[in-house]
């Protein structure tokens, strides 16, 4: 059952279709490093992952969130009892941060640069789902049922390919640092997940 992952989803969502149709809330709250850096805007750290630019940027991180979402929070709660929940929100919203930080560096005195989307959270809820569970089936889209494993290395060529060919107000390098984070939180909070991971994988 989600608890969590609902209602993320829902503010999300709200958001996003807000902006769509007022710009000025796109531009007040989008990622940019410069206004962070120099204006000390820091908010939009959090707030640019509330944010997509567009229906299918939307749709497509909202349906991988549900799709992975109640597992992982499933999982934390198995290995953390009451602490599960607290611990999954430290994955959402901390990767939200951490995967944003290259991207901070590298643009903080471009004052053009705008990025939006929750990829890097969403990319960290994935991925720590695969920790937990690597060859779980899921049905993403409601049709493909496919390991989580083999969604994982599908996303992280998609973010590739996308970071290298596109330029769409995407910061698609933020899924691959996300789902790095998302690993790595999940193998220190839950360290008991990497037997687990390791048993899995030897044990086909």
């Amino acid at each position: 059952m989600q608890n969590i992952t609902l209602p993320i989803i829902l503010v999300t969502v709200a958001f996003s279709v807000l902006a769509f149709n007022k710009t000025e809330l796109m531009a007040r709250y989008q990622f940019n490093a410069y206004m962070i850096s120099n204006r000390n805007q820091w908010y939009r750290f959090l707030t640019h992952a509330f944010l997509h630019a567009d229906w299918m940027h939307l749709i497509v991180n909202m349906l991988v969130l549900w799709s992975f979402g109640a597992a992982t929070e499933y999982y934390f709660a198995v290995s953390l009892g009451s602490f599960g929940p607290l611990a999954y929100l430290g994955l959402y919203f901390g990767a939200i941060f951490a995967s944003s930080i290259t991207t901070f560096r590298n643009h903080k005195n471009d004052h053009w640069y705008n990025a939006v989307g929750a990829s890097g959270a969403v990319s960290a809820v994935l991925f720590s789902s695969v920790v937990f569970s690597p060859f779980s089936k899921i049905l993403l889209y409601g049709i493909l049922p496919l390991p989580a494993l083999v969604w994982a290395g599908l996303y992280v060529a998609y973010s590739i390919w996308s970071s290298r060919n596109s330029n769409d107000n995407i910061n698609h390098d933020a899924h691959l640092w996300g789902g790095a984070y998302g690993m790595i939180y999940t193998l220190v909070v839950c360290p008991g997940a990497a037997n687990g991971f390791i048993y899995q994988i030897t044990n086909l």
